[in-house]
Parts: structure tokens; sequence; C-alpha cells
């Protein structure tokens, strides 16, 4: 009987939990911790918004998966120990086999001096519960979208919702008076699809007169003043603050040394192996560096397929099998864009000497297929 533990919960965790389960027979024990009792899927956020999702229709408790022949432990993770192949929670310690690490990447705004108190966190489900209430409310002027540092997680979010609030002040009868800017690090939109790609929504931003500020550095924010600074940059003053936070690597990957000095694994690119024996690291928590050498964007789709791969060589091995799955940096991504339609990029991240990412033509159709993977994700998964 071998043992495999998976940290975490969310799109890594819950795709290589299933995959394992369905692959190895039941005398092997595949156990599921989280500190969370609940799946949160993310990408409905910018629904959730516009009110059009409820908070309780985009998450599902994750003691579900025990329906399924996975064991499920409510419980923080509190030190990682492979000398010995043991994980500590704060009630219990594990031994395992093998273990897949996919905590994903914390939220720490209180990074940035004035941050926490102002506005709202475009990826913490209260905020954005909040931010909806607000903007029925809201009777237009300045809106300033500021994604506060790399990296950060769903690099199409921030200027997704960009789109979005175009189409609901302008269905709200505010648009005229309401300013939208986006501020972000970043010298183009989403710059692992490429300069081309970033170009291309760069003209998309434009051309629904939403001011994109590229190169932005955010030093702190003055919630009474409604005042944002920017290194070496004029204050830029606001009436509704949405925001990326800056993100580190989970605490206990710190705690644990484990990873670098911001709590990001290095991994094979290819296997997800880390420096120690059959332990991986998939998702936002992992650390792949591009033949750019530029850092993989950080996104639930990488996790997805991540998590196949090793799901798939860990079953391998314990059957005696050729462990030979390969990642090969092939994802995708949509874009909503409001109006009913979205766009959609697919392709090789891990194409030499830039990615190989194809944007196509925006329409309704890539809109329809992002409702409907909603619907499959806790169908599929649950």
């Amino acid at each position: 009987m071998k043992r495999i533990l998976i940290l975490g919960g969310g799109t890594g965790g819950l795709v290589a939990a299933n995959e394992l389960r369905k692959k190895l027979s039941k005398e092997h024990k595949i156990i599921l911790i989280d500190r969370n009792d609940k799946h949160i899927y993310a990408p409905s956020f910018l629904w959730l918004m516009l009110g059009k999702r409820k908070a309780q229709k985009i998450q599902k408790p994750l003691k579900l998966v025990k329906r399924k022949g996975i064991d499920f432990v409510n419980e923080e993770i509190i030190k990682i120990l492979p000398e010995k192949k043991i994980v500590k929670t704060t009630r219990n310690e594990f031994d395992y086999d093998y273990l897949i690490i996919s905590l994903g990447a914390e939220l720490a705004p209180e990074n940035i001096k004035g941050l926490s108190n102002a506005g709202y966190n475009l990826y913490q489900l209260e905020d954005v519960e909040r931010l909806r209430d607000d903007l029925k409310k809201f009777k237009g002027e300045k809106v300033s979208i500021v994604i506060s540092s790399l990296p950060f997680k769903c690099p199409a979010a921030p200027y997704e919702a960009a789109f979005l609030l175009d189409e609901y002040f302008d269905k709200k009868g505010v648009r005229e008076k309401t300013e939208i800017s986006i501020f972000t690090p970043e010298a183009l939109p989403m710059p692992a699809a490429g300069p081309k790609n970033g170009e291309i929504i760069k003209s998309m931003l434009e051309s629904r007169n939403i001011r994109f500020n590229p190169e932005t550095q955010l030093v702190s924010v003055d919630s009474n003043k409604k005042e944002i600074q920017f290194k070496d940059k004029t204050p830029v003053n606001y009436d509704l603050l949405i925001f990326v936070p800056p993100h580190k690597g989970p605490e206990v990957i710190i705690n644990s040394n484990l990873g670098n000095e911001m709590g990001w694994i290095p991994v094979d690119k290819n296997t997800l192996k880390t420096n120690h024996n059959n332990i991986f690291a998939i998702g936002d928590v992992a650390s792949i560096t591009l033949s750019s050498g530029k850092p993989l964007s950080k996104a639930g789709v990488f996790a997805h397929f991540e998590a196949e791969v090793v799901a798939d060589n860990i079953a391998a091995e314990i059957k005696r099998l050729n462990a030979d799955k390969r990642y090969d940096g092939r994802a995708y991504c949509f874009l909503e864009l409001g109006y009913g339609k979205a766009g959609f990029a697919g392709g090789n991240f891990y194409a030499e000497p830039v990615p190989a990412i194809k944007m196509r033509r925006p329409g309704r159709l890539w809109h329809l297929g992002k409702l409907l993977f909603e619907k499959y994700w806790f169908w599929k998964w649950f």
C-alpha cells in the first residue's frame, strides 16, 4: 500500500486527487489536506462582481471528494519534513510515500502601505461581494484597477474586470462620466502570452476608452484622501479602487525551507519534480523559468495540466510502469470582454525563443465556452 498526500484543495490538488483515485486501486490511500473546507471556483468572481452569480453557487464542500474514495482532512498544514517524509498539521502528523504540494499563492495586501484598508481585493470572495453591492450605488467618476506587483495569479482577471465594468457602466447609463484606468508593473497586458498578443489586448482596451498605464509600481494608498502613490509618479486620485494584491508563497513552504526566499518551489518544468525525492509541486506555488528567463504565469490552467502529469507518473511508478509523461507547456485562456463576447488564446508557453500563443478572434462562442466550463468543472471533479 502506498500513501499519497496532496496539500491544497484548489485546482491542482482537486485534479491530482481525482486522477490518482481513477488510476490506482483502493489499497492505495489518497489524502487531500486543506485548511479551508470549501473549493471556490475563482474564475466566477467576475460574474459574482456583476451580480450574475451567488457566492454559494461557485463553491463546493471539499468533503464531497470522500464519495470518490479520497480522504479529506480539514486542517491547517504547519510543517513539512521531507527528510522524515512527514507533514504536520495543527492536530496530526501524516507520513507519506508521495507528496504533491498544491498550496497556491497567499495574498498579502498588508505588504503595501494602506492597501488593506482601501478599495476591493479582486481575488477575495468577501471583497468581491462588497464590490457587487457598492457598484449598484456607483454613479460614475474615476475607477482605478491596480495590479500591485508581480507575479500574480490569473493574469487575465484584472483586464476582464475592466472590460466587464465598461459594459456594466454603459448599461447603467454612467459610462460617459466614468473614467476606467488600469495601472500595472507590466510593459504590456499578459506578457507571458508574448508581445504581439499584449499589443492586441492593449488596443482592445484603448478601443473601449479604458486607459492603460504600464510600468507603474504601487507604493502606497491613502484611503482618506483617495489617493494612490506610484514610484516616481504624480499621485493619482480615485473614486473606486479595485486591486490585485501582492502575492507570496505559503508560509509553511518558507518555514519548511522547501522554496526560495519568496516561498515559491523550483521544479522541473516537464515533470514538476522538486529537489526532494517523491515530492512534486504544481500550480501557483511552483516556480518555472521559461527559456526567455521570465517565470511561467500563475494560472489554474497550468495547475490543471501539471496535476494530470504528476498523477499519471506517480500511478505509473506505483504500478511499475514507465513514468514518462511530460508537461509540454500547452495551455489556453479565456478573456471575457463583456457584451456576451470573449476572446480565447492558446498555444505553447514553453516554445522558444518566445511563447507561441495564438489569439482567436473574439466572439460569443468563446463566452459560451467559458460558461460551459464552469458547469463542467463542478460536474467533473465533484
